[in-house]
């Protein structure tokens, strides 16, 4: 096996974003719904049912309006993020499956670095990979590195600007962010849009959502109730404790209400960083069927295309992690990561990768988004943290 060269990745980091989950209070338009802010430990409907189902769900439920995830920013220099670029540009479009750059603190360990979480309150945070808040300055004035042109101009508003993506900030919590395929709108009240070559989602503020992706559609009501299609599939949330499937009759809790976008991240200082390595994310529902660690038949293929990728780049050590939401006992979401994590090194040892894995369960503790805000479920936020990632040092 020839080994990779060894290669040291440098690139800058954004004080914008790497992962942005704009979420925001929802707790208000919780209330006046009447909806269950608490889901159930437990399914109510028969698992033997025989009703279909989403893959990842149990009988009558389905996924929530997704929470808006801008692309990763993190390192924007070609030949910092190459590992990247090349295992994205090799997975095709696998659905579910990203990778993007790795930071890790000074033992190693990977961390959540140059992520900016946002909540209906206004507050935000921005933590660099030394552990430390970084921002562009208290005054105005602009900066152009590599290419990169950012534009503080002191009352709260500021511009991003690379020759591809273009981020406008207007200092009141609203602003647009745009690239090649992707627009997001943030209107500062709780509102917005996101877009792109495939799917689209919009938050009207007020509880009422929707998302829509080839065949799949998602409707949360606002009141409790939704519904969701994807070709001969329709389940039904009444918002009373009912639902359908087909039109079959299912128990089911009421809907939470889509949560408030957050506001608009101010622009921070570039930040000079270095990438540790790579890390896939496996999103919910891609591998396993609701509260299951054994792979799906159907993601066989997802699985062909890692394994003929870490082959191709001869990867020879990966880190398999698997990460639960709050749903749950401790013991059991622990035990449900690690044998998913298991499952899936597994799976990829049995397709001859030469890549020696270890595999790590962690239950609920490392989320990425809130599992609860202001004390009301999150579901989005939970759908984000359900997720298997496998980090490939770099070399």
């Amino acid at each position: 096996m020839t080994r990779r060269t060894p290669l040291r990745r440098r690139g800058f980091a954004l004080g914008l974003v790497a992962a942005i989950a704009l979420t925001g209070c929802a707790a208000e338009s919780a209330a006046t719904s009447g909806a269950s802010t608490k889901p159930s430990p437990s399914a109510k409907s028969d698992k033997d049912s025989g009703l279909a189902t989403v893959p990842g769900y149990d009988v009558g439920e389905f996924p929530p309006v997704p929470l808006f995830v801008l692309p990763d920013l993190s390192l924007l220099d070609d030949s910092a993020n190459a590992f990247a670029i090349e295992f994205n540009d090799d997975l095709g479009d696998i659905p579910g499956v990203t990778a993007t750059p790795a930071s890790c603190d000074e033992t190693g360990a990977v961390v959540n670095s140059n992520s900016t979480f946002l909540y209906g309150d206004g507050s935000g945070s921005y933590t660099g990979p030394d552990g430390t808040k970084q921002n562009f300055g208290d005054g105005g004035g602009a900066s152009t590195i590599n290419g990169v042109t950012i534009v503080n101009t002191g009352d709260g508003a500021g511009m991003y600007s690379d020759g591809t993506v273009t981020i406008l900030n207007l200092g009141d919590g609203s602003g647009t962010y745009a690239d090649a395929t992707t627009s997001v709108e943030i209107w500062g009240n709780g509102g917005g849009t996101y877009a792109d070559d495939k799917k689209s989602i919009k938050n009207s503020g007020d509880g009422i959502g929707t998302y829509t992706n080839g065949s799949v559609s998602i409707e949360n009501f606002g009141n409790g109730s939704g519904r969701y299609v994807d070709g001969d599939l329709v389940i039904e949330n009444l918002g009373d404790g009912t639902g359908a499937v087909n039109s079959k009759p299912v128990k089911v809790d009421p809907l939470p209400p889509v949560p408030k976008l957050g506001v608009f991240p101010p622009l921070a200082a570039l930040a000079p960083m270095e990438s540790c390595g790579t890390t896939l994310t496996f999103e919910d529902g891609v591998l396993f069927d609701f509260n299951k660690s054994d792979i799906r038949a159907d993601a066989a293929t997802t699985l062909d295309s890692v394994a003929a990728v870490l082959t191709k780049l001869g990867v020879t050590s990966a880190t398999i992690s698997g990460h639960t939401d709050a749903i749950g006992s401790d013991t059991e979401n622990e035990s449900l990561s690690q044998d998913r994590a298991d499952s899936v090194a597994a799976d990829l040892m049995e397709r001859d990768v030469p890549t020696v894995f270890t595999a790590e369960g962690f239950g609920e503790s490392r989320p990425v988004a809130p599992n609860e805000i202001d004390g009301v479920d999150n579901p989005a936020g939970r759908q984000l943290n359900r997720r298997v990632e496998i980090f490939i040092p770099a070399v």
